[in-house]
């Protein structure tokens, strides 16, 4: 059986991980390929209750929140090399700036997708027996909005180019091809392990957990939206996990085609480079994986 493979784009790169490794591959100013490994060593693989369903949901998306910022650092430094007077590569990005924009983007996410939906539905006044569903409306219009305006962005078309590559990949190492860019080309740039499709069904699982909250005053209404998030994306992260195992279950496909669909925003068609890029990452991770795999290690939840 294959291992599990996830991954993310970064500036000028990808991201691929596995149970006990992630690499990042990064196309450089001067067009070399940079690449950085580090091993993982998540706690499911100590603990048995951070396993179980729902929960290892919400571990593994901090496991990924946590690699994909050490890895959008990498990227970022990479990215922002330049060549000084005497030759030498000097980066300008530092440790802080990156944090400081991390945490800003963080909450800018949970002020605009959770909590302001929710102000926004109940200072409109709606009834309790509508209320979280004119509230879902809302945040789902809002994120579909969101990606059709950010998807014109010249300035992220690369990062897009770089998302399809990643999901071409994986795609093509599920199903068995050999890993070069030109036979990695033909797969698709969908995925239903996305991130994408995982953000729009916390989204929808949203509506219904808070269901059971009614329309609560003001106060309560922000901190069940923050407080319940972990609850919801682990429940999200469980029927994405299924559907990335039933991907021939036409029923079921068809009921997860909105998140498929929107991936149409956040990928572009990759260049053979591009592919180079997320190939050499993945072939890192898999010759990685292939040295440290342990029966404790595939018990890892990976998110794509």
């Amino acid at each position: 059986m294959s291992s599990l493979i996830g991954g993310q784009a970064v500036l000028e790169g990808v991201m691929m991980r596995g149970p006990s490794n992630w690499s990042v591959a990064v196309r450089k100013p001067d067009g070399d390929i940079a690449q950085v490994s580090k091993p993982i060593v998540s706690p499911m693989t100590r603990h048995w209750a951070l396993r179980l369903p729902v929960v290892r949901g919400v571990v593994a998306l901090g496991e990924s929140l946590a690699i994909g910022f050490r890895a959008l650092a990498i990227s970022a430094n990479y990215a922002a090399q330049e060549e000084g007077e005497d030759g030498e590569v000097t980066t300008e990005l530092t440790r802080g700036q990156l944090i400081f924009a991390f945490a800003i983007a963080i909450g800018f996410a949970v002020l605009l997708f959770k909590v302001g939906p929710a102000l926004l539905t109940d200072w409109i006044g709606i009834k309790a027996g509508w209320f979280v569903i004119v509230e879902g409306l809302i945040r789902v219009t809002v994120f579909v909005v969101y990606l059709s305006v950010i998807s014109l962005l010249p300035d992220l078309r690369r990062v897009f180019q770089y998302h399809a590559a990643e999901h071409k990949a994986i795609n093509a190492y599920e199903a068995g091809e050999e890993l070069e860019p030109a036979r990695v080309q033909k797969f698709s740039l969908i995925h239903p392990r996305c991130g994408t499709a995982f953000l729009l069904w916390v989204m929808v699982i949203a509506i219904f957990v808070f269901a059971f909250f009614g329309r609560p005053a003001w106060y309560w209404l922000i901190a069940t939206r923050i407080l319940l998030l972990p609850v919801i994306a682990g429940i999200a992260y469980e029927l994405i996990r299924f559907a990335g195992k039933h991907t021939g279950n036409r029923i079921l496909m068809t009921l997860l085609a909105p998140g498929l669909w929107l991936q149409r925003l956040t990928t572009r068609e990759p260049t053979l480079d591009q592919l180079e890029v997320s190939i050499r990452a993945l072939r890192e991770v898999l010759e990685r994986e292939g040295r440290t795999a342990t029966p404790d290690a595939q018990r890892v939840e990976v998110m794509a």
